[in-house]
């Protein structure tokens, strides 16, 4: 598959031609799920409603899963999101993730916010951290912490040339500007309230380290180096989809990278796995059971409600989850997912 393949092709026909190239038989993770006793895999209730607002973005980073950038014109509608807080409204879950692209980006994102807050709901903020410096964004950390919300920061390194290579160049400087602003906040701070942190990917094809000595690595040189704090650094698996699929292909790591997350299967990371607690909401209300399986347009099955405006937690809470291929990013090694580690 070249290169830009995917980039030329319409959203649905690049998330098939992706899991084409995914369901390859030696690599069948249903299989290795059924060997280990965890076919077909459940949800075991919702803890975390996520909810994705589009594809919008300020930054074209080369891992993105999302294949999100500042062209991408898909973007969650206000009558959408106000089906996103009704459904909310009927449960009890805790946890309300906001993501993007650049979530801050959506129209509705502030609203959202409010409205989640106002059901008593914990609210997270994905955040690449550079949106907080655009001219339209100069009040949006005061608004973040004013409504106490947690946010979940990319940063792929503490060093500058790591990070401006997977995110664009001067990225790493933005960052830790923002980084600033966040702790003048309060943000990090201890007793502050105001939770700072961090995600980490691999800048290439390998897993990640241990989640425990890479945050240790980060805190020291975060600290001595440009005095910032933060909470926790969480490790996500680059999952082979999308652009970091395209860097596979195009490097001719494709077959290393897919042997590697399958031979590094772990039975005991499935338990943790982020689909089997959370519900994903696609800019357009499509339902998922998260968000990688929404980029390849893989939504909820088996018979349970698939839009949000269908919103039925009864049948949604101990749904049967749709796997693939691209799973073994979440269970391979310590597992992975939206909140790090697993195991």
């Amino acid at each position: 598959m070249p290169l830009t393949l995917l980039g030329r092709q319409s959203p649905l026909a690049a998330a098939a031609e992706q899991l084409k190239l995914l369901e390859r038989p030696t690599f069948s993770f249903d299989t290795q799920l059924g060997q280990a006793g965890l076919y077909p895999l459940h949800a075991t209730g919702i803890t975390v409603f996520q909810i994705n607002v589009g594809k919008l973005c300020n930054q074209t980073c080369h891992h993105c899963h999302v294949d999100a950038g500042p062209d991408r014109p898909e973007t969650m509608s206000l009558e959408t999101a106000e089906h996103c807080l009704q459904a909310l409204a009927k449960t009890d879950i805790p946890t309300v993730d906001i993501t993007g692209g650049a979530p801050e980006l959506n129209a509705h994102f502030r609203w959202l916010v409010k409205q989640a807050r106002s059901l008593g709901r914990h609210v997270m903020d994905r955040c690449n951290l550079s949106v907080l410096l655009l001219p339209s964004q100069t009040d949006l950390g005061a608004f973040l912490a004013r409504h106490q919300v947690e946010i979940i920061a990319s940063l792929p390194s503490y060093q500058a040339s790591q990070t401006n290579a997977q995110r664009g160049d001067g990225i790493f400087e933005k960052s830790l500007e923002a980084l600033r602003l966040l702790n003048g906040l309060g943000y990090g701070q201890p007793d502050s309230g105001l939770i700072l942190n961090l995600v980490y990917n691999p800048v290439g094809a390998f897993l990640p380290p241990k989640q425990e000595a890479i945050e240790t690595q980060f805190k020291k040189a975060l600290r001595t180096k440009y005095d910032i704090e933060f909470n926790r650094l969480y490790t996500i698996t680059n999952m082979p989809i999308s652009r970091f699929l395209e860097f596979l292909i195009e490097s001719g790591n494709y077959d290393q990278y897919m042997t590697r997350l399958a031979n590094a299967f772990n039975p005991a990371a499935v338990a943790g796995v982020m689909c089997r607690h959370t519900l994903s909401v696609g800019w357009d209300g499509t339902l998922y059971d998260c968000d990688f399986n929404q980029m390849l347009e893989l939504p909820v099955n088996h018979g349970v409600p698939s839009h949000i405006r269908d919103f039925d937690p009864t049948q949604l809470d101990h749904r049967r989850i749709v796997t693939r291929n691209h799973c073994y990013g979440c269970t391979a090694g310590s597992g992975s997912s939206c909140g790090g580690a697993v195991t």
